[in-house]
This record gives structure tokens, C-alpha cells and sequence, in this order.
């Protein structure tokens, strides 16, 4: 019997996945036995294998799909990775060509050794890889054990009197027991069925056994009872106290002997929740009932690491079936919630999309994170350093997060009540511990929550009147000063000392360069950015100082409880580098702090639940973007006004003793505002209508005749420092400088230099002023 090739058209057999049936020749002669037809060992068969790119077909002629492929989808022939591909030449009737060839020698061992090394569970648990989780690990071990011998100790007198009533029932069971050992009387009621079922020869083995047994057994019981009789006579005759040790031991003896067996001696000092242990049935029985396209009782779902312990909590790493992702899982936190029978708060998906979009981290916690008090590392600290960053809060995880404050700025924002000045007070707590710091804090909500900081900030104001408002709005036009003079003093830097142009702590310490750290906090900006009369200025001045300030040591943290265009400049929003979002109403919202399509990559701040912790809510929990490779839930540490105020006096000690107070905390008066200008229509003005190309320093110097309050200082410097000036100034706006060509204003040899295009300071103008009329910019 010959089998067929199934077909799917009437002009080519449909080879098997792994077998390809090549079609027998014509018979010779007539009736196809002929003098032409023979016999062929299979080994030479074997031998003489052709490998020809037709298959057996005419000349010209191949298969209308790949033979490793679907045989139902039609493609033209193209050998796969894994298949060799037939060379020309004869083919023999009946021959079977194995298409996917046995082995593995195309794997590339070294690309499976990489991902291996990547995924590697660590040989050190996570707990004692960081040494603050180590040391909270064996302090609340300690304080466990502590608690549990306390507790155990002071019942002490009770499980005594336990003892001395279970002793007569101690002493019961035992003689009753010694006697049915001694007699063998256990053996009692199988003699008796031998009896009964007149088994003669069954009931005298066990009679000899049992007499064996009791002869040896008798000596064993009077030889225990002699014992505990010179032992009785030694202790009679022992000093009182001996005896009455003795006494203890016997009754402690017989009272666990004359236990309950439903009555345990000792109560337990704690009482454990009933955590489910995290399982693979139970996360597969709960990702297949959310109801996401793809995810079902027959879906694939593979875990790739065992499910374990990681922190306070279960951790299982899955990767999703085909065409899911973990923005799907996440849109349905709730339903995963209920199917994993555990509160909101301790159920955490995120993903892991530097391996793929499929790749989910779920982690599941034995305690609610809404119920979560997490301690400020800062309480008992007695100094801090901004370079190393602030410690935040903690993730769902229990571990520290650190923000990043040097180089970055932050925004913060939130509903009201969700816990933004909390977070606040957190960031601001470590700016005050370190004594090198400048801090200028702006509350403008007017509820005193930064007063206790005020001792030790160089500009502070706390209120929503318009006189608070203006001066948040000079601090604004002073950082921008501030900004301009240390570009100018960093580029004059030499290279040894500042390579990469950016203030270092070495470069912060040294005083006379005036470049330390100085951080600007406005809570409650919304009232500045909205504000009629000021408004428009802050905002430009806020853009200006984030673009700028951040390789200069010039941090500004916002934090608003109204993100929308007008109470937040787009060009603020857009370029600050950290972002903690709590709880907002909805998407726009969140994409205005959390940055644009936030929301559709699964980062919603719209997920947590409003209100206090007292009441179930979410409040000091949000997203935290910028800070850390990816975003992270994070809850915030939280300071209530004493442990403020505690944090406060200790950094007025430490900078009384360093020399460290200025401005406000050392009574100085408020600083003058920067006097009010347009850098834009200042260049254009002084730029004569013929002037193309004009150089920096020429510019700088006219500048410095049409403003000496504002541009002097700018003229006073000289060389690559005096044209770096007006360089930097320029960028928030857009313009570039670049070689151009001119002459000295006295006369003499042109060369190039650096210098500024006349039509590009025109443009920039009109750009910014049509953005100023459709309300699209500041």
C-alpha cells in the first residue's frame, strides 16, 4: 500500500512537516516490471541521496511554499534556519528527504549563556544585599524574639500552675502505662481472637512471645522502680532546696505527660494573619478571569523563575501569552485584586520591558500599603549630603527610594489631601540637613506647613496674598540672575577642576566660588503661574531656571494641586525630570505631571483610591517617574509637624556651627528683585538694522549701555567667559550662536568669532509672542 501526499491544489503533493515524499519515477515498460526496473539496497540509496532544489518536480519547477512552514500557506520555497537546503541534482523515485534536520548544532550557546547571566537569581538574598533591609530584617527579628520571651515570661507562673494541675493525670498515665508495658496487656485482644477463632497454634506463639516478653520486662520495671527509690531516699536526705527542685522537675514532668492533647501548655504570643501562599495555579486561575483578549483557561502562561519570598510579599515572574501585555493586566488591577483575594493595596503588577512588553512582575503583599506608615530615614540623621540624593519613601516592595535632587528638578502633584506638601516636607528635610545647601522655600497656600523650616531658609514666605505671590516671583527672577552668573564663573573654570562643566561636591565645597547647591521649593505654584499681574514672568523665569540651572547647582521643586495649562506652563512640565504623581482625577491630569501618554503606557495615578489611609484611601502613595530606571509606585515618607520641627532644629545647630546661616534665617532683609527686562527685545535693540551678524562680545557690551543694572556684570568679564554669557542666556529661547564673520567696533582686521544672527533674534521674538497670544506657551 502506497500512501498518497495530501494536496491542497491539483499540480503539487503537500510534503509532511518533517518528511518530504518525493514522487516515483514512471514504470518501465508496459507493465511497469520491465528490464528497466531494479532493486536498490537502501544504504546505497542512502548514498546516492540527491539534494536538488526541484524535489522531483520538472525542470524549473519548485514548490509554491516553504516545505518547513504551514503546508496550508502558500509562499514561494525559501530554506529556514535549522533546514538544509537540497543542492541540484537526481532525484530517486520513493525517496523521503528529512526536511528539519536532527540536532542542534545551529544554537548559539553564547546568546543563551548571555540571557541566562542576566536572569540569574542572586546567591545573596535580596534582604541582605542592602544594609539598611538588613538591619531592619534583624532589628525586627530581634524585637520579634524579644517580644515573644517577654510575653512567654510573664506567663511563666501561669503555665506552672497548668503543670501542678495536669501532674495527678501525668502520674495516672504513667502507672498505667508502666503496668500495660510491663504485662504486655496491649497484646491482649489479639490473644483473645485467637481464642475465639480456636486458633491453637496462633495463641501459644503468642503466649511464649508474651511471657518472653514479661519475664524480661518485669526485671526492666523492679530495677526503674529500685531507682526511683534510692533516688526518692537521696533527695529526702538533700538540703531543702534540692528537694524542692526535685519536686518541680517531677510535677513539670507529669504535668506534660498528663497533657490534653486539645489543649496545648503554652498560649502563642502572636497570632499570624492568613496570608495565602502565592502559587502558580492560583496566579494562572486569576490572570485567566480578568477578562482580557487572549488571556483564558487555555492560554499559555509561563513563569520563568520560581515563585518566592521578596520582602514583605510573593513575587512571580510571568511571561504573558503572545500579543498581551502587562498595560492589559495593569487596566484590570482591580479584578486581579478580587481574583487573588487580597485587599487593592497589596496587589502590584508592573513590567519589565527591558526583556519585553509581555514580561510581568506581579508582587503581592501580605499587608495593605494604604495601612503603611513609612518612617523618614532623615528623623535621626545627623547631617545629609543632596549629591547622594534624599531618601523618599518606599516602594510597595519595602524598599528605599532615593530621589535624585542635583542635576534634576522635580514636580509634585496631586487632588488636594493626597499627601503633596508631605512629600514635600520630606524633600525639604534633607536640602536643610545639608549645611552647604541654600534653601529658598515658598509655601503659597499660606497654612504655615514649611514654617518650621523657616529658621534656616535664605528667602522664605508662607501665605496666598499678592504680597507672597511677588515675592516667590522675585525669588524666580533672582534664580535667573543666580543662573547667568554661575554660567559665566563654571566656564571660567579650568578644565582640571571642572571637566565636565557641571558642579560637583568638590566644586560645591569651595565657598568662594559661590557655586553650592541652592534649591527652590514653591508649593501650591499654581497660585504664581495663575496669577494676572505675575504670572507670565514666573513662567519664563521657572522655564529659564530648569533648562539652565541643572549642571549649575539650581534645583527647583513644584508642587501644585491644579496641573492644568494655565496654572502649569507646558514649557515647566515638559522639562522637569522628575515627576511624583499622587492621586489625580483623571488622564489629562495625569499626563500633565506624569508626562504626555503616560496614561496609555499603564503609568495612572488615576488608580489610587482618594482619601486618607484612616479611611482606606491612597493618600502619600503615588507614581514616581525620573528617579529610577523605571516608573515605581512609591509611598511616601511622611513627617507630621513635631518630627518637622525636630529635623528643622537640628539643622539650625548644624549650620550655626558651620557659618551656614544667611538671608532670611540670619534677619537679613528681603534682596531687591532683578530688575524687570526682555533679553530677546534687548538684542534686537541694540542690534542696528544693517547688522546680519554681530559678534557675542559686542553684543554684550551694547547691552551693558542700554542696562548697566542688569547687563553690567555681563561686560565686566572677559574672553570665552563674557561670550559663554550671552551663549547660555540665549538658549532657553531657542537661538544658537556660531562663528560669524565682523570687525572691531574701532576698526581693524575682521576675523570669525563667536556671534548671533540678526534674523534668527527676529524670529525667535515673533515665535514666542505668537505663542503668547494663542496660550500655548509662557
Amino acid at each position: 500500500m502506497t500512501d498518497r501526499p495530501t494536496t491542497t491544489n491539483d499540480h503539487h503533493p503537500i510534503p509532511p512537516a518533517d518528511l518530504t515524499v518525493l514522487p516515483a519515477r514512471p514504470p518501465v515498460g508496459p507493465e511497469g516490471d520491465g528490464p528497466g526496473a531494479d532493486v536498490v539496497p537502501i544504504t546505497t540509496a542512502r548514498d546516492r541521496r540527491p539534494t536538488g532544489p526541484t524535489l522531483g518536480l520538472p525542470d524549473g519547477e519548485r514548490y509554491p511554499f516553504d516545505i518547513n512552514r504551514d503546508p496550508t500557506v502558500s509562499a514561494p520555497f525559501t530554506p529556514s534556519a535549522g533546514s538544509t537546503a537540497p543542492a541540484d541534482g537526481p532525484v530517486l523515485e520513493g525517496e523521503v528527504l528529512r526536511v528539519d534536520q536532527p540536532g542542534d548544532a545551529d544554537r548559539d550557546w553564547r546568546a543563551e549563556l548571555e540571557e541566562k547571566n542576566r536572569t540569574r537569581r542572586p546567591i545573596v538574598p535580596l534582604w541582605l544585599r542592602s544594609r539598611t533591609e538588613a538591619i531592619e530584617t534583624l532589628k525586627w527579628a530581634g524585637e520579634y524574639a524579644a517580644y515573644v520571651a517577654g510575653y512567654q515570661l510573664a506567663r511563666a507562673p501561669l503555665y506552672a500552675a497548668r503543670l501542678g494541675m495536669r501532674a495527678p493525670r501525668g502520674l495516672a498515665r504513667l502507672i498505667v502505662g508502666m503496668v500495660k508495658w510491663t504485662f504486655d496487656l496491649e497484646g491482649e485482644p489479639v490473644r483473645l481472637t485467637a481464642v475465639t477463632k480456636a486458633d491453637p497454634e496462633t495463641y501459644l506463639k503468642l503466649s511464649r512471645q508474651r511471657d518472653s516478653r514479661v519475664r524480661l520486662r518485669v526485671w526492666v520495671s523492679g530495677a526503674a522502680l529500685v531507682t526511683l527509690l534510692i533516688a526518692a531516699l537521696i533527695v529526702a536526705s538533700a538540703p531543702t532546696l534540692a528537694q524542692w527542685s526535685a519536686l518541680a522537675v517531677a510535677v513539670a514532668v507529669l504535668g506534660v505527660i498528663g497533657r490534653p492533647a486539645d489543649r496545648p501548655l503554652i498560649d502563642r504570643a502572636v497570632l499570624p494573619t492568613r496570608v495565602e501562599k502565592l502559587t502558580s495555579d492560583i496566579v494562572v486561575r486569576a490572570l485567566t478571569v480578568l477578562g482580557v483578549s487572549g488571556l483564558n483557561a487555555k492560554a499559555d502562561i509561563n513563569f520563568v523563575a520560581p515563585i518566592t519570598r521578596e520582602g514583605p510579599g510573593w513575587r512571580a515572574d510571568v511571561d504573558l501569552p503572545y500579543g498581551v501585555t502587562v498595560t492589559d493586566v495593569m487596566d484590570k488591577r482591580k479584578e486581579l485584586s478580587g481574583a487573588l483575594r487580597r485587599p487593592l493595596g497589596c496587589i502590584w503588577p508592573e513590567g519589565d520591558s527591558s526583556v519585553h512588553e509581555g514580561r510581568l512582575i506581579l508582587w503581592v503583599g501580605d499587608k495593605d500599603l494604604s495601612k503603611t506608615i513609612v518612617k523618614s530615614p532623615l528623623l535621626k540623621a545627623s547631617g545629609h549630603d543632596v549629591f547622594k540624593g534624599i531618601p523618599f519613601g518606599n516602594d510597595p516592595r519595602g524598599r528605599l527610594i532615593t530621589v535624585p535632587l542635583i542635576e534634576n528638578n522635580v514636580l509634585i502633584g496631586s487632588q488636594p489631601g493626597q499627601g503633596k506638601t508631605a512629600s514635600v516636607r520630606e524633600l525639604a528635610a534633607g536640602v536643610v540637613l545639608d549645611v552647604t545647601t541654600e534653601p529658598w522655600f515658598h509655601e503659597l497656600k499660606g497654612s504655615g506647613d514649611l514654617d518650621p523650616y523657616e529658621k534656616v531658609c535664605h528667602r522664605y514666605v508662607s501665605g496666598i496674598e499678592d504680597e507672597a505671590i511677588g515675592y516667590a516671583a522675585t525669588s524666580l527672577a533672582l534664580l535667573r540672575t543666580e543662573v547667568m552668573r554661575r554660567a559665566g564663573v563654571l566656564k571660567g573654570l579650568p578644565p582640571d577642576l571642572c571637566p565636565d562643566r557641571k558642579v560637583t561636591r568638590a566644586i560645591a565645597d569651595r565657598r568662594s566660588l559661590g557655586l553650592h547647591p541652592l534649591v527652590c521649593i514653591i508649593d501650591e505654584c499654581q497660585n504664581l503661574f495663575a496669577h494676572e499681574e505675575y504670572g507670565a514672568k514666573a513662567g519664563e523665569d521657572a522655564e529659564f531656571v530648569i533648562k539652565l540651572g541643572r549642571a549649575l547647582g539650581v534645583v527647583l521643586i513644584l508642587a501644585t494641586q491644579r496641573p492644568d495649562k494655565k496654572s502649569l506652563p507646558t514649557g515647566v512640565s515638559a522639562n522637569v525630570s522628575i515627576r511624583f504623581c499622587l492621586r489625580v482625577a483623571g488622564q489629562v491630569e495625569n499626563d500633565m505631571i506624569l508626562g504626555t501618554s503616560a496614561y496609555q503606557n499603564g503609568i495612572r495615578a488615576t488608580l489610587f483610591v482618594p482619601g486618607p489611609p484612616s479611611k482606606g484611601g491612597d493618600a502619600g502613595t503615588g507614581y514616581l517617574v525620573g528617579a529610577t530606571p523605571m516608573p515605581k509606585v512609591v509611598k511616601a515618607a511622611y513627617l507630621d509637624t513635631p518630627q518637622t520641627q525636630l529635623i528643622a532644629d537640628r539643622a539650625h545647630a548644624l549650620r550655626t556651627a558651620a557659618g551656614r546661616l544667611t538671608g532670611h534665617a540670619a534677619g537679613a532683609q528681603p534682596e531687591a528683585a532683578a530688575p524687570a527686562y526682555d533679553l530677546l527685545a534687548d538684542v534686537a535693540a541694540v542690534l542696528a538694522a544693517g547688522e546680519a551678524k554681530v559678534w557675542n562680545e559686542i553684543v554684550v557690551d551694547r547691552l551693558a549701555e542700554l542696562r548697566p543694572d542688569v547687563y553690567g556684570p555681563w561686560a565686566e568679564q572677559e574672553g570665552p567667559a563674557k561670550t559663554a554669557q550671552l551663549t547660555n542666556a540665549l538658549k532657553p529661547y531657542g537661538v544658537k550662536t556660531g562663528q560669524v564673520w565682523g570687525t572691531p567696533p574701532g576698526g581693524g582686521k575682521g576675523a570669525n568669532r563667536i556671534g548671533v544672527v540678526h534674523d534668527d533674534i527676529l524670529n525667535a521674538l515673533t515665535e514666542r509672542d505668537n505663542k503668547k497670544r494663542s496660550g500655548t506657551g509662557s
